[in-house]
């Protein structure tokens, strides 16, 4: 009997450590998130970037504890610290950390869209209330408690429940389609589009934007691979396919948008925002195409946003999260078959109709939230603000501060 609980114990113990090692993985990921903005935006709107990323990261943990986490999984943390542990050595807490890495990611996502021209608070209470409520309703229908209801009418209609086993759908679709209305009630930059001509805004620092790309492509091995939960369900399928999706983007980028670096390391970020859905289920090859399409999704997407349609996206992640993660969902169908090498268990129409309502569910909740903000406190800086830039107006200090020493 000793035998068996020493057995017990260790296995708790080891994923316990499995899930936290994901769990700091994940939360590394939100620097890369910082710095792909830092590199992106200008001078004068880097400290911003920074600080937003962390208070957005701070919120979002307080606000994912209280209430995100039990309406997603049913299970509350306000107890005393023996029930925490329970028998598991505390694996239900350790699994709030994992997944709040994943809850944090809607708001970091969404910073990219709005930078350089929206206030401070507004943004705080929106990404508030997305990683709180909005995102973890969607999580526990196609995670959590609620799951039954939503995967059973996708089984019912497609065949097979629908299938998203490190979140293209739930955590990047939800996040780049939640960005969406942000950045159409915001409005373009001051001096992006004059007279109806684009009148693009150059970015600040590349090695900054590649250093994001970097931090971002290492910690996604935690985002996919710990997904399995425990140990003994780890997949080492899902190790490869995430980097024969992130090498498919990069290769697809360099091509499709001719060497130029900012789609080269977006393009890693494009593979791995596709493969995420359907990694523990396709063959490498196709990994490596679902990666390359994405890329090209992204390339030409940035282009039809930000020139045909003049959505001014700073860093795109309508196209790089919402499209490319809507991608992901279907690529897990169209590939995830075992007539093309795959494990099986989904079907096309099931994928789509599962990436489709993540659209609807983003873009209601998006416009509800933004449009109230908007209307009510207000979430665009002055003019005299955004000229100033968002450093100097929000934090009253730049980014080289010796710059400002006479």
């Amino acid at each position: 009997m000793n035998g068996m609980s020493t057995m017990t114990g260790l296995a708790n113990s080891t994923d316990v450590l499995f899930l936290m090692l994901g769990a700091v993985m994940v939360f590394a990921m939100h620097a890369g998130f910082a710095f792909l903005e830092v590199g992106t935006v200008r001078k004068k709107n880097q400290v911003n970037a920074f600080v937003k990323i962390l208070t957005d990261w701070s919120v979002s943990t307080v606000v994912y504890f209280l209430i995100g986490f039990p309406i997603a999984y049913g299970i509350s943390f306000l107890k005393p610290v023996k029930e925490l542990l329970g028998p598991n050595q505390g694996y239900d807490i350790t699994h709030y950390f994992f997944l709040l890495c994943f809850a944090a990611c809607i708001p970091a996502i969404i910073s990219g869209g709005i930078a350089e021209r929206a206030k401070f608070w507004p943004q705080v209470i929106a990404g508030a209330v997305f990683a709180g409520l909005t995102y973890p309703l969607f999580e526990s229908l196609i995670w959590g408690q609620n799951c039954s209801v939503l995967q059973g009418f996708f089984k019912s209609i497609g065949g097979a429940e629908f299938h998203d086993y490190a979140g293209s759908v739930v955590v990047h679709s939800i996040g780049g389609w939640l960005a969406l209305p942000a950045v159409i009630i915001l409005g373009p930059r001051m001096g992006r589009y004059v007279r109806g001509k684009s009148h693009p805004i150059p970015i600040s620092n590349i090695p900054f934007l590649a250093l994001g790309s970097w931090i971002l492509a290492v910690g996604w091995f935690g985002f996919n691979v710990m997904s399995a939960g425990h140990l003994d369900k780890i997949s080492g399928i899902v190790a490869v396919n995430s980097l024969m999706a992130m090498v498919g983007g990069v290769l697809a980028a360099l091509i499709a948008g001719k060497n130029d670096p900012g789609f080269v390391h977006n393009g890693a970020l494009a593979g791995l925002i596709a493969v995420c859905a359907g990694s523990d289920i396709m063959h490498p090859l196709f990994a490596f195409v679902t990666g390359a399409v994405a890329s090209v999704i992204f390339v030409y997407g940035f282009h039809i946003e930000q020139e045909k349609l003049k959505i001014d996206d700073v860093l795109g992640v309508w196209p790089l999260h919402g499209v490319i993660g809507s991608w992901g969902g279907i690529a897990a169908g169209l590939f995830g078959g075992e007539a093309l090498g795959g494990l099986g268990g989904v079907t096309f129409l099931s994928q789509l109709m599962g990436s489709l309502s993540a659209i609807v569910f983003a873009l209601v909740n998006g416009f509800v939230i933004y449009g109230i903000l908007s209307k009510t406190v207000g979430i665009r800086l002055s003019q005299e603000e955004e000229f100033n830039g968002a450093d100097l107006s929000i934090h009253s200090i730049g980014a080289y501060p010796e710059d400002h020493i006479r």
